[in-house]
C-alpha cells in the first residue's frame, strides 16, 4: 500500500467515482489508475467499489471505512511536509483557498498582493465556488482554508473559524429609478414590490434575506440570481431588477450609474470566517496570509488554537466592520 494509492482512492471518491475525471485531478493516465485501484483491492482482499460493467457504481461498506483513513492518512502526510518545510524555513510552495466569488473578487486581491511580495515564491491558488461547495472542498482537504459568509453564528463545526469581518449588505437600483430618488433608505415592503437580483443563496429557505421578508410577511420576487457580484450589477444596469448585494462589491466607478442604498436597517450582518482544517499545519507563510486578510487576528493565537485542535476558549479582539477594514488593512500593508 502506498501513498499514492491511497491518493488515487480519494481522488476517485471526490470526482464521484469517475475515473476519467479522477485520472485528470491527480494528473495520471485512466489505465494507470485503475491499475492501483486494483493492486490495492487485491492487497486487501476486498472490493472498495460496486461496478456495473466496466464504470464504478457506488462505494462499499469496506470502502467507505477504507476512504475515511486514507483521508486521514493523506492529511497527516501533508502535515509532515508542512513540518518539516517550517523547520527548513522554506519560503516556497503554494496556497490553496475556496471561497465564494464575492470575497476572491473584492475582499482578497490586497491580502494576497501583500503576500505575493512578502513571499514571491509561493503561488497562490483560488477556487471561487458556491456556498454550499465551499467547506466541500475544505473537508476533502482539496483546500489549506476556506473563506466563508453567514448571517450570525459562525460556520458549522467541522473546522476551526476565525471571524475576519463585518458586513452589511446594500441596494443597488439605477441612477434614474424611484428607488434612488426617495432621499431616503428603501424599506422592506417597498423592496417586495420589486423584481430583485441577488445571489443564489438568497433561493433557500434559510437565506437570513429571505426570513427578513418572511419575518413580516412579505413575499419578495426573485427575478434572477446569480453567484457573481459583478453580473448582479450587469443585469441591474440592464434593467431587470433591484440588486441586494455585500457592500464589499461596490466599486468608486459604479457611482456614475448606480446608486448604493444602505440596507443596514433591514437585514442582518454578515460575518466573513476563515475556517481551517482541524489537526493541520500550516505553513510560515499561510500564517502569514491570515494576518494580512485579518489583521486583528493574532499569530501566536492562531497558532495555538491550531496546536489544541480548535478546542481552546480564543476570545478575539472586536471583530472589525469591512468600512473599517478597508483603512485598517491598507495601512498595515503600507
Amino acid at each position: 500500500m502506498t501513498l499514492t494509492q491511497l491518493r488515487y482512492l480519494v481522488a476517485i471518491a471526490d470526482a464521484g467515482l469517475n475515473i476519467t475525471l479522477a485520472a485528470e485531478r491527480v494528473h495520471a493516465t485512466q489505465p494507470g489508475l485503475s491499475k492501483l485501484l486494483k493492486q490495492l483491492e487485491d492487497e486487501l482482499g476486498f472490493q472498495l467499489f460496486h461496478r456495473k460493467g466496466r464504470s464504478l457504481d457506488s462505494i462499499t461498506h469496506a470502502g467507505s471505512h477504507v476512504l475515511e483513513r486514507a483521508r486521514a492518512i493523506l492529511a497527516e502526510a501533508t502535515n509532515i511536509r508542512s513540518i518539516a518545510a517550517n523547520l527548513r524555513n522554506e519560503s516556497r510552495g503554494s496556497l490553496r483557498i475556496a471561497t465564494t466569488h464575492t470575497q476572491a473578487r473584492f475582499a482578497l486581491p490586497s491580502a494576497v498582493a501583500a503576500l505575493s511580495r512578502q513571499y514571491p515564491q509561493v503561488s497562490v491558488h483560488l477556487q471561487p465556488s458556491a456556498d454550499a461547495e465551499v467547506m466541500g472542498l475544505l473537508e476533502g482537504g482539496h483546500v489549506d482554508l476556506a473563506i466563508v459568509s453567514t448571517a450570525g453564528a459562525a460556520p458549522p463545526a467541522t473546522g476551526i473559524a476565525l471571524p475576519a469581518y463585518r458586513w452589511n449588505r446594500v441596494v443597488l437600483a439605477p441612477q434614474q429609478h424611484p428607488l434612488a430618488n426617495l432621499g431616503r433608505p428603501p424599506t422592506l415592503d417597498e423592496l417586495a414590490a420589486q423584481p430583485l437580483i441577488s445571489y443564489d443563496s438568497s433561493l433557500k429557505a434559510t437565506s437570513s434575506l429571505s426570513r427578513a421578508f418572511h419575518a413580516v410577511n412579505l413575499h419578495p420576487q426573485i427575478a434572477m440570481t446569480a453567484s457573481d457580484a459583478d453580473l448582479i450589477k450587469t443585469y441591474v444596469r440592464a434593467g431587470l431588477g433591484i440588486g441586494i448585494l455585500a457592500e464589499m462589491a461596490l466599486l468608486p466607478s459604479d457611482n456614475a450609474d448606480l446608486r448604493a442604498l444602505p440596507a443596514d436597517h433591514l437585514f442582518p450582518p454578515c460575518t466573513t470566517w476563515i475556517v481551517l482544517r482541524r489537526e493541520s499545519v500550516l505553513r510560515e507563510y499561510a500564517l502569514e496570509f491570515i494576518g494580512l486578510f485579518a489583521p486583528h487576528l493574532e499569530r501566536r493565537a492562531v497558532s495555538r488554537l491550531l496546536a489544541s485542535t480548535g478546542t481552546s476558549a480564543t476570545h478575539w479582539p472586536a471583530i472589525p466592520h469591512w468600512r473599517e477594514r478597508v483603512a485598517f488593512v491598507t495601512a498595515d500593508v503600507d
